[in-house]
């Protein structure tokens, strides 16, 4: 009997090592003050130029809120009280600047404690709308840009749980609103007793399905989602009044036309899936008149549980109902030519139609596209522009189209992996109905703002001026060394004059007017200060060597405050994120600016450069597939080899440590790292967020990787960390959010990974964060994840013991507590 208790007493104290730390930790200050900085307000400006609003964002969450109920229901998370999102992210005040050198006013009349979102000008630009979320509902205000004087609208409240819950009318005297439906009674009660089984049925019909989560699953589930989706479609009046539009039901989508005489809707219907998110379920399409008569059902499309998946795949029959911008009231939508399924030959993918109101007429062929259509930019009647694009091929086209003859000429063809002949987005204006269309200037020319302007002197943003009748451009501005400075809106396109952004290493963004025209100095019109100014002297370089086979890779380095070479070389953080490319020319180009604000987040890799170690972040890690090969063919030859590039380019300008450099990444990132400590002796140790490590557990297809699993078995298997965890012998440590919702990553990813690595005696960690998705949020979690990091990388890297002697993750656990 004693010695049973005493096994039982060692039984006990090994769990306890093994499950370790039972509380939220703290990092050391300099990486935990990331985490409890404020963050630095985000701006919105009227298109004339002439008022900004200043957004004054909330900080991180604690983890009491993340821990709120939430509902998990067809692909959607939602707040039960709220009738809104689960997770949002919130703005705490606003704040009124009249530009170049204005004040800034705080707006006036908002709620204590205003959880605002959702904020959105007024069509005529005198008005500021937003919602405010409190514990039992969503409420719209308004706010007068001249006084800053902001008040409720009405008593409505909102419903979120399918997006943006309003939008402006043309005329600006009210809004198409989503709200609760009045009188909907009590929730249903979540259901405990099965009234049966939980059948799915497929007889004979091929379709391959991603592996979705939060899922509906019973009819207890549909009860619940109808129940909280469904929202009242209705007119609100500055005044309160308010005008019912059709009947209630789960609406995804409710837009006034242009002239505002008419609202599109679009109604998900049962019967639900549970193979497919709400986006998926069948949806019908109608045009009411804004009295609220029904006007026109336009389509009613079944689930569309068999999308092929890829980037290149489809729904079929009708999708994508839209009001071109330019007109009263036309209605434009796209249906596949091809079934939706990219391995059908098809020399027009998909067709564009138009039906112009009273929508009596048939619907007539505006456009037809060689690949899958991406949308238009509308103009006016002589002048529209058209995009498509083609994932196999990484084909990009745009092209001019005169909506009036239907006539069309290519503008751009290009591969959308160059980034160096990006050629930017158009500049655009409000028009007579408050809609954005090309801002076309005489002699049809167009504003591009590029603002990533990428170079093979790195990232160098600019402006030009595009001719659309010859197709020729002229480069009117670029940002300059020694900063970083990005266009953000075009304020003035005939006076040349733009709003941007200006920054350098140790001198984080703010915003400046340029005009061109004048050539003058930039006037600044925001002081936003340093967010971490005791961090200010990190280091910063942008690096450019190459792997074995020649390709051009590039990482940012990061060395710690006052390092300097003669100190020697210093242990390692590596962190990445791999790509897939069709084009060794493409893959190898440079990423990045050295010029711009050295942003050392919690989130990535740069925080521990304040902890001592050298970091090669965002280091490229590109599997190149040329012609007909497939990236992932060669997929760990071309990871260890780009891995290896970025360490040895390290070692060379003398401040990396060989013998003791770690690994991490989050997401793909994740997956990359387990697959470099299994098939390469590069590191000494890894950290992996949130990723997936068996890869039969998505058999259709994962990240760029569209073959099936029973098409390429081993390329499944060699790319698979779990398959492989008998390889394993560095250390790792494993985080995930245990509330994970991202298509591929379900925790169990993590957690049977861990159990094969222990199985086989690696030296493991899995840290699973309470409430927390693929990104975490919590104040918290972040704070808790830092100091997870920073333990296993000094235990391994900095104070790396000599190889084969690593403790088991029990002593680790304990001693770093």
């Amino acid at each position: 009997m004693k010695k049973l208790l005493l096994g039982l007493l060692l039984l006990s104290s090994h769990a306890l090592l093994a499950q370790d730390a039972a509380t939220y930790q703290t990092p050391p200050k300099a990486l935990a003050d990331l985490v409890t900085v404020a963050p630095t307000p985000g701006v919105s400006v009227d298109s004339k130029g002439q008022y900004m609003v200043i957004l004054e964002r909330a900080a991180n969450p604690t983890i009491a809120e993340l821990s709120q109920p939430e509902l998990r229901l067809a692909g959607v998370r939602l707040n039960p009280a709220t009738t809104g999102p689960s997770r949002a992210q919130y703005l705490t005040g606003l704040k009124l600047k009249k530009l170049p050198n204005g004040t800034e006013t705080a707006v006036t009349g908002l709620p204590a404690e205003a959880q605002l979102s959702y904020v959105q000008w007024s069509p005529d630009e005198t008005k500021i709308a937003f919602t405010n979320t409190t514990d039992s509902g969503i409420e719209l205000y308004v706010a007068d840009v001249a006084t800053g004087a902001a008040r409720r609208v009405g008593s409505v409240a909102l419903n979120a749980v399918l997006g943006t819950p309003y939008n402006w009318l043309p005329d600006g005297q009210g809004f198409i609103v989503r709200a609760i439906p009045a009188g909907r009674g009590a929730a249903p009660a979540p259901g405990r007793v099965p009234t049966g089984p939980t059948v799915q049925q497929n007889l004979g019909r091929s379709g391959q399905a991603p592996t979705y989560q939060d899922l509906l699953k019973n009819p207890s589930d549909e009860a619940q989602f109808n129940y909280y989706a469904t929202a009242q479609v209705m007119r609100l009046g500055l005044d309160g009044q308010t005008k019912a539009i059709g009947q209630p039901g789960i609406i995804t989508g409710a837009q006034a036309s242009p002239d505002g005489r008419f609202v599109l809707t679009e109604t998900v219907h049962a019967p639900f899936s549970y193979l497919v998110p709400v986006y998926r379920f069948p949806l019908r399409t109608d045009v009411f008149g804004i009295d609220g008569t029904l006007v026109k059902t336009l389509s009613d499309t079944p689930a569309q549980e068999n999308v092929p998946y890829s980037p290149d795949g489809a729904p079929t029959g009708p999708r994508d109902y839209n009001w071109r911008t330019d007109v009263p009231a036309t209605v434009y939508y796209t249906e596949a030519q091809d079934k939706g399924d990219p391995k059908q030959k098809a020399d027009i993918r998909d067709k564009v139609f138009a039906l112009d109101a009273p929508f009596t007429g048939s619907p007539k062929e505006i456009y037809a596209a060689q690949y899958r259509f991406g949308g238009f930019e509308w103009g006016n009647e002589n002048v529209a522009l058209a995009s498509e694009r083609w994932w196999q091929s990484r084909k990009s086209l745009t092209k001019v189209v005169n909506p009036r003859t239907g006539q069309t000429r290519v503008l751009f063809d290009r591969s959308y992996e160059d980034r160096y002949s990006d050629p930017g987005q158009p500049d655009t204006r409000r028009n007579q109905y408050g809609r954005d269309v090309l801002n076309l200037l005489p002699n049809g020319e167009l504003l591009m703002l590029n603002g990533t302007g990428a170079s093979s002197t790195g990232d160098r943003p600019f402006v030009s001026v595009l001719n659309l009748n010859t197709g020729q451009s002229k480069e009117l501005w670029r940002s300059q060394a020694p900063r970083f400075e990005r266009p953000v809106a075009v304020l003035d396109a005939k006076k040349r004059v733009l709003l941007t952004t200006q920054e350098q290493p140790d001198e984080n963004p703010n915003y400046y007017i340029r005009n061109l025209a004048k050539r003058s100095a930039p006037q600044r019109v925001t002081n936003f200060p340093h967010p971490y100014p005791q961090l200010k002297g990190i280091q910063k370089e942008q690096i450019r060597y190459k792997r074995a086979d020649g390709v051009e890779l590039t990482a940012m380095l990061y060395l710690p405050a006052g390092y300097k070479k003669s100190d020697g070389p210093l242990p390692t953080f590596l962190w990445a994120y791999p790509a897939e490319f069709k084009s060794a020319a493409a893959a190898g180009q440079v990423n990045g600016s050295p010029y711009q604000f050295n942003r050392i987040s919690y989130w990535g890799a740069a925080a521990f450069a304040t902890m001592g170690y050298a970091v090669l972040d965002n280091a490229s890690i590109p599997i190149v597939g040329e012609g007909s090969k497939e990236p992932n063919d060669s997929y760990v030859q071309q990871l260890v080899s780009s891995a290896q590039a970025a360490i040895e380019e390290g070692v060379r300008r003398g401040v990396v440590d060989a013998n003791r450099v770690g690994v991490g990444g989050h997401s793909y990132g994740a997956f990359m790292t387990a697959n470099l400590l299994s098939y390469s002796k590069l590191f000494r140790a890894g950290i992996a967020r949130s990723g997936a490590y068996n890869r039969t557990l998505t058999p259709f297809g994962f990240q760029n990787e569209q073959r099936t699993y029973w098409q390429a078995p081993e390329v499944y298997s060699t790319m698979s960390p779990f398959q492989n965890a008998d390889k394993m012998k560095t250390p790792l440590l494993l985080i995930h959010g245990e509330a994970d919702n991202n298509t591929g990553t379900f925790p169990m990813q993590s957690e049977r990974y861990y159990t094969a690595l222990k199985s086989f005696g690696a030296s493991t960690r899995l840290v699973l964060l309470p409430y927390e998705s693929h990104g975490y949020t919590a104040k918290e979690s972040l704070l808790h994840m830092l100091w997870e990091m920073n333990s296993w990388l000094d235990k391994f890297v900095k104070n790396a013991p000599a190889a084969g002697t690593e403790k088991s993750v029990g002593q680790v656990g304990a001693e770093s507590k």
